[in-house]
């Protein structure tokens, strides 16, 4: 039997309790927004395929005494989707933010890039936030309110440069425009739908490519601000955009980038 919780309001303009899907919430940007939300008096939901990482969060918020739930899925797979909305909808009666977070990368030139690697970029990246929004949009338009942010990038909105990368950069491209397109179709149901584009973010996915100093410093001279994002930096936005604070904003995607992309 679901449980309808009593909504309120919170300093960062969330309206509460606010249960909140975040897809790769184990690690990383994930994790971060997860304990920003946490902190804001939301109840996060951890969706990650990483067993592990997700039992290791789910046992820190435990001790820090927040509610939580954590489920292990490979957003990849549509039933394994459909189940996770299911069980959340089981539990607390609703969803009222997706945070699209998971990702992965596989960096190679495009000559060499096979229709394998390709396909698993664009089934993580791409079909998988697909799934995640239909999923989240079945349980919001009933209830005629919700918000989603889906996790984009810079290599989404410019021809990075630093290294070949044409599946994340496609598929990040991508979800900029499935994000305007959700926004249209869904607003007549008080759903909104927006993005955030990080620049580079220091993460464990980054860590090998930063260990390059000759790398890093390529990355400073392209960032005005000459600086590396934090996943802080990241789930901050992603808060502002899930909250009240951004009641008249949708179909954005705000650049995380310290001015990359100004230049």
């Amino acid at each position: 039997m679901s449980t309808i919780l009593p909504m309120s309001g919170s300093a960062s303009g969330l309206v509460l309790p606010c249960i909140a899907v975040v897809t790769g919430g184990a690690k990383g940007i994930g994790l971060e927004t997860v304990q920003a939300l946490a902190r804001e008096g939301a109840i996060p939901v951890l969706a990650d395929r990483d067993g592990p990482a997700l039992a290791v969060a789910s046992e820190a918020l435990g001790r820090q005494g927040a509610d939580h739930f954590a489920q292990q899925v490979d957003i990849a797979d549509e039933a394994a989707v459909d189940a996770l909305f299911a069980a959340v909808a089981a539990r607390y009666g609703r969803v009222d933010l997706l945070v699209n977070n998971a990702g992965i990368a596989l960096r190679r030139p495009t000559v060499e890039l096979s229709t394998a690697d390709w396909q698993a970029v664009v089934d993580v990246n791409l079909t998988a936030v697909f799934l995640c929004c239909r999923a989240a949009a079945r349980l919001m338009i009933p209830a005629g309110r919700g918000a989603i942010v889906n996790v984009a990038s810079i290599m989404g909105l410019s021809g990075g440069g630093l290294y070949p990368n044409v599946s994340y950069q496609s598929t990040k491209g991508a979800i900029v425009n499935m994000t305007r397109a959700l926004a249209v179709e869904w607003a007549a149901h008080g759903i909104r739908v927006n993005a955030v584009a990080p620049t580079w973010v220091r993460t464990e996915l980054t860590q090998g490519l930063f260990g390059n100093p000759e790398l890093l410093n390529r990355v400073l001279d392209m960032t005005p601000m000459r600086r590396l994002a934090e996943p802080a930096d990241v789930a901050d936005a992603i808060v502002f955009l899930a909250s009240e604070r951004a009641r008249m904003i949708t179909g954005h995607t705000l650049p995380v980038d310290g001015g990359f992309l100004a230049q």
